[in-house]
């Protein structure tokens, strides 16, 4: 029986896929971990809480005392690791959380790991989930590959970058048999309203203004959450030792397309007159170190292990849309106290 721990699976990635490998693989003991930050959230996986192959821990990667305990006691075959500090805007701020929690914490995961192997890894895998933001900023032509020069250029980035070549350095110097996958933008349900999708169906659903970056012209490949939860399923399965793998929708829109398009679904699921939402797009002060353009080139996946997303982006984007308008207790309970101070200094 595989025990397989996965890092932030009360996340909004993590939580889609925590519930695909407890309800797909019913031989395997899956382990959350997560310390439950503004971001983690019990409430994302309340469907399978009750399942015989599932246990939650609450833990800190920070602390590398308690995972040191925690992989000898347990002898871990497996990490997934999606723990992270993901917000640009927030990286911009207090940039020390994101080296403290996306580098240290990486690396004290891969010592508690091999600590607990002996540096044995017969059977063993590290699989490190990270961003295509390492890439930089590409023109208005060309896609990220996975031999793409790493060139981060917000505090975010550079400790996913930072995390990356420790996975790959871990590999070269003890031999840790690892897999990274690098992915576009996530979007879909569960995701914390201070990405933009989620943050703008609220805004939306209230009549509150949406705040639009510089000129809205920043491109994004977006990715459908529970395409990238399958990607990882496929990767952990069947990618090769040693090997990144880019994870991408094949789907780039700009921002005031994709928000036009969201305000034009909103206006018909509200039953709105056509057109009333886009009249709540501002545009506010440009975010420091934006990156103009990402897109991922995902044919390496596509071709060696034949994955694909399933949905188009309008299809997705509806799906998501339905899921916040039905899970209002939810959005609720994640947007009041601490988030509306975060909310006013952000975007005021």
């Amino acid at each position: 029986m595989k025990k397989i721990v996965i890092t932030g699976g009360a996340g909004f990635i993590g939580s889609h896929v925590v519930r695909l490998f407890v309800t797909k693989y019913p031989d395997y003991q899956i382990y959350n971990l997560d310390a439950l930050t503004y971001a983690g959230n019990l409430e994302n996986i309340s469907d399978i809480t009750d399942a015989a192959n599932y246990t939650f821990i609450k833990g800190d990667i920070k602390d590398y005392q308690f995972l040191k305990t925690l992989f000898q006691e347990q002898q871990f075959d497996a990490v997934i690791h999606l723990a992270a500090e993901s917000h640009v805007d927030r990286s911009i701020t207090d940039p020390n959380a994101f080296i403290e929690t996306n580098v240290l914490g990486t690396a004290n995961l891969m010592n508690a790991f091999r600590n607990a192997c002996s540096d044995n890894f017969e059977n063993k895998l590290f699989y490190h989930i990270s961003t295509d933001e390492v890439y930089g900023s590409l023109g208005k032509t060309g896609l990220f590959t996975e031999t793409t020069p790493y060139d981060p250029q917000s505090p975010y980035a550079a400790s996913k970058a930072a995390s990356d070549h420790m996975v790959r350095a871990y590999g070269n110097t003890y031999k840790m048999p690892f897999v990274i996958s690098n992915c576009s933008n996530n979007y879909g349900a569960n995701q914390f309203p201070e990405k933009l999708i989620p943050l703008f169906i609220n805004n939306i659903k209230n009549n509150k203004s949406l705040p639009v970056y510089g000129d809205g012209q920043y491109t994004r490949d977006w990715l459908y959450v529970v395409d990238h939860a399958k990607a990882i399923d496929l990767i952990f399965h069947e990618g090769k030792i040693g090997e990144t793998y880019n994870i991408g929708g094949f789907n780039e829109w700009t921002n005031l397309e994709l928000i036009h398009l969201l305000c034009a679904q909103m206006d018909e699921k509200l039953g709105r007159e056509k057109g009333s939402s886009s009249k709540l797009i501002t545009f506010v002060k440009d975010r420091a170190g934006h990156d103009r353009r990402y897109a991922i080139d995902a044919s390496k996946l596509n071709r060696e292990l034949g994955w694909k997303p399933s949905l188009t982006f309008e299809e997705g984007l509806s799906k998501t849309i339905d899921w916040y308008l039905e899970n209002e207790t939810w959005l609720n309970n994640v947007t009041s106290g601490a988030y509306q101070e975060y909310y006013k200094k952000m975007y005021s």
